[in-house]
């Protein structure tokens, strides 16, 4: 069985540290233009994110440990349940 405490904590750390990745990415110029605008599109997208604004990069780690823990709440579950075996009366 697997622990929602540790797995969700263990998801918010691989999704805040991705998270980071892909800011600093953001700034790289390893891309062409029209790929960076892109980039910065995708984050905007998130309601009340502005590219480069630190409240902004506080509100899209705290969306990641938001949905993060969505997500390790929903695999926890998923992964338990089927672990579960019904008992015949016999």
């Amino acid at each position: 069985m697997l622990s929602l405490k540790r797995y969700g904590w263990l998801c918010v750390l691989g999704g805040e540290v991705a998270y980071v990745i892909c800011l600093v990415g953001g700034y790289l110029p390893w891309r062409t233009a029209r790929g960076i605008e892109l980039h910065h599109a995708l984050f905007e997208t998130l309601p009340g994110f502005v590219w480069g604004s630190f409240g902004s990069i506080i509100l899209g780690a705290v969306y990641v440990f938001v949905f993060a823990w969505i997500f390790a709440w929903y695999m926890v579950w998923m992964h338990n349940t089927s672990l579960v075996t019904t008992q015949s009366n016999g």
